[in-house]
């Protein structure tokens, strides 16, 4: 078949379209954000001692170690820190007196009827005054309390990391959901030591080992238990038969 230079032009714009949408379609190149401990910010969203009872998708002792560890962040790493309560003096309750005592130059933003915490002017303004991009945050109710706070924090220009061990809600169908809804926005879905690990990048450096291995024995007993372990086995550890010849 003979083909004319009409057709041969043609065919190379045919085939220069498809290259065009081709390149077009390709995905843009992963690009890694980490969180960085100098521009983070810590939000203790409505973790009230009234509120605790709603968070039944984790078993209680787990998640209120969780929202202890998740308050903790702000003092190993030095970060700015927010802290807001709903109808505070109604049914919800304060925040636990260990929070409040944790930090006690840090003014509780109380609101008295904004559910998204983002509608409270006082809670946007401390949000802007940390100067920093980067927001953590964990709270009670994960699908209304940290998923509409997170969604509104997305839309206005910050990178949101969401604790997920400590937002608590009532079941864990509705915890799966709400995290779906937040990660569809570009919220980061992340496990306490995720974050911890994030923040700390090296165990050399400060805060690192030094500071955070006791942190971590108190919060995480799972790592704590591999140190304790290797700790005993420096200390007074000897071989056992048979664990020579493990390969």
């Amino acid at each position: 078949m003979r083909f004319s230079w009409n057709s041969a032009l043609l065919l190379a714009g045919i085939i220069d379209v498809l290259v065009t949408c081709a390149e077009a379609t390709k995905p843009a190149p992963f690009v890694y954000e980490r969180l960085d401990k100098n521009d983070s910010a810590l939000v203790i969203l409505d973790m009230q001692e009234g509120l605790f009872s709603l968070a039944r998708d984790y078993d209680a002792i787990l998640y209120r170690n969780a929202m202890y560890a998740h308050a903790e962040l702000g003092k190993v790493f030095d970060l700015p820190v927010i802290m807001t309560t709903s109808a505070e003096t109604g049914p919800n309750g304060p925040l636990p007196n260990e929070f409040l005592n944790m930090y006690p130059d840090v003014k509780v933003v109380r609101r008295m009827g904004e559910v998204n915490a983002w509608d409270n002017e006082e809670f946007r303004e401390a949000i802007k005054a940390t100067g920093k991009t980067q927001i953590i945050i964990a709270g009670i109710v994960t699908d209304v309390c940290t998923t509409f706070a997170a969604l509104s924090l997305r839309e206005a220009g910050y990178s949101v990391w969401a604790n997920h061990e400590a937002s608590g809600t009532t079941s864990v169908d509705i915890r799966e959901q709400a995290n779906d809804r937040m990660r569809e926005a570009g919220v980061h879905i992340v496990s306490y030591f995720a974050v911890v690990c994030e923040l700390m990048r090296d165990w050399r450096k400060s805060p690192g080992a030094l500071e955070l291995l006791p942190i971590l024995d108190r919060y995480l007993p799972a790592y704590g238990m591999v140190t304790r372990a290797h700790l005993a086995a420096i200390n007074n550890g000897t071989i056992q038969p048979g664990q020579e010849d493990i390969p």
